[in-house]
């Protein structure tokens, strides 16, 4: 017995998930989107607002995001919530800094001061980013399937594959192949692909020209992150019928006659019907919430490996608005670099004082084996965004990120300390106006600071967080690699009428990529229904013009 029927139940509520969503009940389908269990991106200590994501809108820019706001007449709200990122990047190193500005004149007088011997070099990189990236707009501006499926569909896309600079290039090739081995400019530009990315390795010429251009081409911000744009998504859902359970899980996929039919959601007993599940899961984990029925013949012999070995370990620091550097922007890139052997030697490795505190938070015995190996200075290299809240308050949100190797040279457990010292090595001032720190993904307690002095919090104070650890975003290796390198799984999952638009579809291109997948979900569902489909047609008569 049927609950309830939808045309599309959705399950997820990342951008990819919501995006989808709000363009089906745009086009007059119904639609219910379950949160399934994904948590909201930020949660509380009392008045502290901390997050458990870091978020930059590198999508902003992108045909798929723009085409979007045309579709659903939002181009103007969209305007108003949005503040553009000056500079747009800044890396900053020991004794270094440099900031992107919007401004290219500006920016030429950064790379004078810091890489003169490089300017030449710089300019024809950008030049040649500005073409790959103005190709990209116009491929990416029609309305194909990436990554396409059937026959026709690859026929399609491959017209516009075609206009892709470096599409076809060999995966190994180096865009950067003019800058010396080691500079830190290089990493600069590997390190801003690497968190723009969904994969764990860096992806091919064309997504590193594409994700670095993102960060580089007028970079936009939210002010409160990922919440406000979950919040316009989620608005634009409700304003055309939709129907959002955001703390409702499925308990399964209903399967029948070897189709998604539904979906059940815990605690009730029959399923709400559905014409299509449109999902940010990865295929696996949907074939196994459908209990491993209804997985067609070609998926069970073609699916592609999806596994992971790096994880996104974040951390949030409440911090006083007088400890922070004046030029400190909005996104930057702190890098331990460069470091030579004799450097890192002269370095300090973190304090003792710090491990016992570690070690106190988990009982007064080392957190895990490899506390216990000789002491070295290990500093990763932090993607740190700087969030000025509003007044009356004179604090500041600062949200740090990593990529953590599960078997690197630091554990989960020494992660927070780790990204600590890094920010307090190049923010000399910042460990006497710290005022909470803090991670969703180590299970320690939350650091709560009086002057300079560490007090434990148990994670039970915690509003909208789990009292233990809760699990990183991670970052994917496929095997084998799909459509231009760039692909994973399909946009069709693995169980007919089910569809995938998550960060496994096309890791390569980051959030983009779950945009595309979000368009071409849209798409396979909206030309099921031929009124519809007309009536998208005639839509374009009455939607702003871009």
């Amino acid at each position: 017995m049927i609950h309830k029927h939808y045309d599309v139940i959705v399950l997820g509520r990342s951008i990819g998930a919501l995006t989808a969503a709000a363009l089906l009940a745009r086009r007059d389908f119904t639609v219910m989107v379950v949160g399934h269990g994904e948590r909201p991106p930020t949660y509380r200590l009392d008045q502290h607002v901390l997050r458990r994501r870091a978020f930059t809108m590198l999508a902003e820019p992108s045909p798929a995001w723009r085409r979007f706001l045309v579709e659903l007449a939002q181009s103007q709200t969209w305007k108003r919530r949005i503040v553009p990122a000056a500079p747009m990047l800044q890396a900053v190193a020991p004794r270094r800094r440099l900031d992107v500005p919007p401004d290219m004149v500006l920016f030429g007088r950064e790379i004078d001061r810091e890489f003169p011997e490089l300017r030449r070099v710089v300019d024809e990189l950008y030049a040649e980013l500005a073409h790959v990236n103005g190709a990209a707009d116009d491929a990416f501006s029609h309305d194909a399937l990436w990554p396409p499926g059937t026959f026709w569909e690859r026929r399609e896309t491959a017209r516009y594959a075609a206009m892709l600079p470096y599409a076809r290039a060999e995966p190994d090739a180096d865009l950067l192949v003019e800058f010396p081995r080691g500079h830190l400019f290089r990493s600069i530009v590997t390190q801003s692909v690497l968190f723009a990315t969904d994969l764990s390795a860096l992806p091919p010429p064309f997504a590193v020209a594409r994700l670095h251009g993102a960060w580089t081409r007028g970079l936009m911000t939210l002010p409160r992150g990922e919440e406000e744009l979950e919040e316009f998504l989620l608005e634009r859902i409700l304003a055309h019928g939709g129907r959002c359970l955001l703390d409702e899980r499925a308990a399964s996929v209903h399967v029948r006659r070897g189709t998604a039919a539904g979906v059940v959601l815990d605690g009730d007993d029959h399923p709400n019907g559905s014409s299509f599940v449109i999902t940010d899961m990865d295929g696996e984990t949907l074939a196994s919430l459908a209990g491993g029925e209804g997985i067609h013949k070609r998926a069970l012999r073609e699916w592609p490996r999806i596994t992971s070995s790096v994880g996104r370990f974040v951390v949030s620091l409440i911090v006083r608005r007088e400890g922070l550097p004046e030029p400190l922007g909005p996104e930057a890139l702190l890098l331990p670099f460069p470091s030579p052997p004799s450097a890192l030697a002269g370095r300090s490795a973190p304090s003792t004082t710090s491990r016992a505190a570690g070690d106190a938070a988990s009982g007064g015995r080392p957190s895990s084996p490899r506390q216990t190996r000789p002491a070295g200075p290990v500093r990763p290299v932090v993607h740190l965004q700087r969030c000025d809240l509003p007044p009356p308050s004179t604090d500041t949100l600062l949200v740090a990120e990593i990529l953590l190797p599960d078997r690197g040279p630091l554990s989960l457990l020494e992660a927070r300390q780790a990204v600590l010292d890094a920010l307090t090595a190049e923010l000399p001032f910042l460990e006497r106006h710290l005022v909470v720190v803090d991670s969703v993904h180590d299970g320690l307690p939350v650091w709560l600071y009086d002057g300079q002095r560490r007090r434990l919090v148990e994670r039970a104070a915690l509003k909208g967080a789990a009292p233990g650890a809760e699990p990183m975003v991670r970052q994917l290796e496929v095997d084998p690699p799909g459509y231009l390198g760039l692909a994973g799984e399909p946009i069709r999952g693995p169980i007919e009428r089910t569809l995938l638009v998550g960060r496994s579809v096309l890791p390569g291109l980051g959030q983009e990529g779950q945009l595309l997948a979000a368009w071409g979900a849209a798409r396979l569902v909206t030309r099921t229904d031929r009124r519809k489909e007309r009536m998208r047609r005639d839509m374009w008569s009455k939607v702003e013009i871009g």
